[in-house]
């Protein structure tokens, strides 16, 4: 006679969130001010808003991009300013930082944005220990966010937990 076992995993009603399933997939290309600085260390406004004119914006068309300095320089404010005011008819998106930070501001846009409501009252648990590294910065947002609405926030794994927020 065979046995049945029963998945309590499975029975527990438990809905688990894959933060890695919240990272954008799009291209990231990153804009560089260094070779846009005389000697690769001075912002000068005429020459810098010069090589903005002639540079190429085309190849940014449908591209995130990161902007960043990769020059030990100082970078007024504005200088950035003007770089977005050049990528925006062009970019899906424009940040600042490298590939890695945009990737990491995407992913808390993307918690954002979730629909919390759909874990009205449920037990989550937020998986951990997956194949792609997500920041400290995602389980802060994450946790920040369904706090207010969920019974219970676990994270790991559903058959191995640490708990982390139970509502009294």
């Amino acid at each position: 006679m065979a046995e049945l076992f029963n998945n309590k995993v499975a029975e527990s009603g438990i809905v688990t969130i894959d933060l890695a399933s919240l990272l954008p997939s799009n291209e990231i290309i990153v804009f560089d001010i260094k070779p846009y600085l005389f000697m690769e260390l001075i912002l000068k406004e005429k020459e810098f808003r010069a090589a903005l004119l002639t540079t190429d914006w085309t190849i940014y068309q449908d591209k995130v991009v990161g902007i960043v300095c990769s020059a030990d320089a100082i970078i007024p404010m504005w200088a950035n300013m003007l770089i977005v005011s050049a990528l925006n008819p062009f970019a899906k998106g424009v940040y600042f930082g490298n590939e890695n930070k945009v990737r990491e501001q995407q992913l808390l846009e993307n918690i954002n944005t979730l629909n919390i409501n759909e874990y009205n009252d449920q037990r989550v648990v937020i998986k951990g220990c997956g194949d792609t590294p997500i920041g400290e910065s995602a389980y802060i947002a994450i946790t920040q966010k369904l706090r207010p609405v969920v019974k219970s926030i676990m994270y790991g794994e559903p058959c191995s937990t640490v708990p982390v927020y139970k509502k009294k």
